[in-house]
């Protein structure tokens, strides 16, 4: 049986500022910091109000060797945020091919979504290769391909990565995702 959270006592100044302290160490690729919290049984699925795992903070923000150690900890690279948005997601976003390499080799589904509802370009059915062609990403895009990503999935809307590319005005993307003519 769960408690109800109105039973639970509020959380202390002090509780909170070492939260918010835990998620800044991802954010900041604080990685020494992190392996010591998780030594001490920090869980490293952690997520904050938004729904924001560690890994999802460290890999949207190009932390590699934090990613990796909370990857070593446990952290599960398929945890998508509130709006259905994955760590790889994040990284294909940002255009971090090495991060991309880094999730792909550590379990993240080259075609993996966040499930689920949300809303925008985290709508929980778009995949990292959908995110990085609509951004024109092209490095991504091959590396996901490359991958085994396919481009022939489609969104809640029906939508493949090239029609999601097109749709952004993306230049280069819709061309690596078109089944060559001849």
């Amino acid at each position: 049986m769960t408690a109800d959270p109105a039973d639970r006592p509020p959380l202390d100044d002090a509780t909170l500022a070492f939260a918010a302290r835990v998620f800044q160490y991802a954010r900041m690729g604080h990685a020494g910091e992190l392996a010591e919290l998780f030594a001490q049984g920090l869980p490293a699925n952690l997520r904050n109000d938004k729904g924001d795992s560690l890994l999802m903070l460290a890999a949207y923000n190009g932390q590699a060797e934090t990613a990796r150690e909370i990857l070593e900890a446990g952290g599960d690279p398929e945890l998508a945020n509130d709006r259905g948005q994955t760590p790889l997601a994040g990284a294909a976003f940002k255009g971090d091919a090495a991060m991309v390499r880094l999730l792909l080799d550590r379990g993240a589904q080259v075609d993996g979504t966040g499930g689920g509802a949300g809303d925008g370009a985290g709508d929980g059915t778009r995949t990292a290769l959908m995110i990085a062609a609509m951004f024109d990403r092209t490095e991504i895009v091959a590396l996901l391909l490359e991958r085994g990503a396919d481009p022939a999935r489609r969104d809640a809307a029906g939508l493949s990565a090239a029609d999601l590319a097109r749709q952004m005005g993306a230049a280069a993307t819709p061309g690596q995702l078109e089944p060559a003519e001849g």
